[in-house]
């Protein structure tokens, strides 16, 4: 059931001049004596600046107007309406009901690895979190029997101490409707954004480590901000830049993650010239997907096979699982992480998907553009702008010419186009051997290697034969700055970089593993509150 608010949220630049950030090329020149670092003009003013457009960031954006700094204004690398994974997810996030059993429980799946202080300060923030969703008019209940809950009954690790206070809640009409409530609150709130903005770098006092704002490139020049009493980092993650994940997430190469392609990990370098600390850079949150390395369509798009005439095997041609089991979609990429010696190589990565022609023709294999409701970077109502995809074709023809999915007349002919992806590790006397094993145990009914229920077993016989291939990932990646209690970035001996904060998955506080569904959207909703009360408290550093 929904939860009630008595919080009156305060009125806001109501008529005001203000409209967001004042847009003041030239003003505030700095002076003779003024620093010769500082830009000599802010092209833009503002009280808090919010670098980065999706979930975190207009958390951090209404909570920073709401406690009552006068001007905020957003930075965003999109061409338009921003939203990031938060605005084509499921819409979940956590809520737990009491909030040191939530800490407790945080303390046991992040062994010990994030400071109490920090699994505290979360838990206490995030027993709100039903509060605030009702507060700017999202439409949510708890335990819906949504995805998440599902797989997880609330969270990914229930036998922990502490599991039985975590819940969860669901917006009404996934991550799309709640991006254009939230946005419309924006809006209505006088906080302007900027779209198409990059490079951005941050303005630092050499002598006293202050953020004053930041110089970005933004219609065809390089401005300068002043953010007079803070910066609220929201980048994301580097879901979609290929160095960063080769060096830090070592179950690379080609993971297939399914989101926002503008999350490229900008901010890493930048605050790291700014002397901040790096955590988590090793953490991710997904399952597995295709990965078709399309650079019109980055990312991963999930497939379903709507007939059981298929198997799955890996990188040499064995299966390794039961097809039809359940994974987790928020740490099933675990179970790809054994390393082959004898090939140099993760074993698992990739896996292929094997059908025949009868799976083929049962139906699209993949996601339905005229679905209800349909999310991720298909949503109908997506801009194109943004790179949406419109759709899979409904006989799956399109695909095979595009070259997403292989196809081959004989098993011989398949693997050759599997080895000019993965290279020379499979033969076709192996998958073939496979696939003989596997059709012996549907004549059988029974799966003796993983168990595949008997129902589910029907055979790989009919040619032509198809195969993609599958990656871990899913979500998103978690690394970024350290913070602390108050979303702070740290630096190298855990101070803060005074007016300096990260907040989402740029920097998630998750740590050893990721243990809490809903807690994306939650970790959002409570580090861009807490980044921007602290921030909005502060006094301005060009204060006379």
């Amino acid at each position: 059931m929904s939860n009630s608010f008595d919080l009156s949220r305060r009125t806001f630049l109501a008529g005001a001049a203000a409209a967001g950030a004042v847009a003041a090329a030239g003003v505030a020149a700095a002076s003779a004596d003024e620093a010769a670092w500082l830009p000599e003009a802010w092209d833009y003013e503002t009280d808090v600046l919010v670098i980065g457009y999706g979930g975190a960031g207009v958390w951090a954006a209404l909570t920073a107007a709401d406690e009552g700094a006068s001007e905020v204004l957003i930075l965003e690398k999109a061409p338009v309406r921003g939203g990031g994974n938060s605005s084509i997810n499921l819409g979940e996030f956590t809520i737990p009901v009491d909030a040191a059993g939530c800490a407790l429980y945080i303390k046991s799946f992040t062994a010990g690895l994030v400071p109490d202080s920090m699994c505290e300060a979360w838990a206490n923030e995030a027993v709100r979190n039903g509060e605030y969703a009702t507060l700017w008019g999202l439409p949510w209940v708890q335990n819906a029997g949504t995805l998440a809950s599902r797989y997880t009954e609330s969270c990914e690790y229930p036998f922990l101490p502490g599991s039985d206070s975590m819940a969860i809640g669901a917006i009404d009409g996934y991550g799309m409707n709640f991006w254009d409530i939230m946005d419309a609150n924006r809006a209505d709130m006088g906080i302007e954004v900027l779209f198409s903005v990059t490079n951005e770098e941050l303005i630092q006092n050499p002598e006293t480590k202050e953020i004053l704002g930041c110089y970005a490139d933004y219609e065809g020049k390089r401005i300068a901000i002043k953010a007079r009493k803070g910066t609220i980092l929201t980048l994301g993650g580097f879901e979609f830049n290929e160095e960063l994940k080769n060096e830090y997430l070592k179950v690379y190469p080609a993971l297939g993650f399914y989101g926002w392609p503008y999350n490229t990990g900008d901010g890493i370098k930048m605050v790291q010239k700014v002397g901040a600390q790096l955590w988590h850079m090793n953490c991710m949150i997904g399952g597995a997907n295709p990965n078709f390395h399309d650079p019109e369509y980055p990312f991963a798009i999930q497939l379903s096979p709507k007939s059981d005439n298929y198997i799955w095997v890996n990188r040499v041609g064995k299966r390794w699982r039961n097809e039809k089991a359940s994974s987790s979609p928020h740490v099933g990429w675990h179970q790809w992480l054994p390393f082959d010696d004898s090939i140099c190589g993760f074993e698992r990565i990739p896996t292929w998907a094997v059908i025949d022609q009868t799976a083929f023709e049962a139906g699209m294999l993949g996601p339905d553009p005229t679905a209800r409701l349909a999310r991720g970077m298909y949503a109908p109502t997506l801009p194109k702008e943004l790179g949406r995809y419109d759709g899979w074709s409904a006989d799956n023809q399109a695909e095979v010419d595009r070259g997403w999915v292989l196809k081959g007349e004989t098993i011989e002919e398949l693997v050759a186009k599997m080895n000019e992806i993965d290279p020379g590790m499979m033969t076709a006397e192996a998958l073939q051997a496979t696939i003989d094993t596997y059709n012996g145990y549907c004549a059988a009914g029974e799966d003796p290697d993983f168990g595949r229920p008997a129902d589910n077993l029907l055979p790989v016989e009919k040619a032509p034969f198809y195969a993609w291939p599958i990656y871990p990932g899913g979500c998103s990646t978690l690394g970024g700055p350290k913070k602390n209690e108050n979303a702070q970035v740290v630096d190298f001996d855990d101070n803060p970089i005074p007016r300096l904060y990260a907040a989402g998955c740029f920097g998630n506080f998750a740590a050893h593993t990721y243990g809490i569904s809903g807690g994306n959207n939650a970790e959002n909703m409570v580090w861009g509150r807490i980044s921007a009360r602290h921030a909005a408290s502060l006094t301005p550093w060009d204060a006379e």
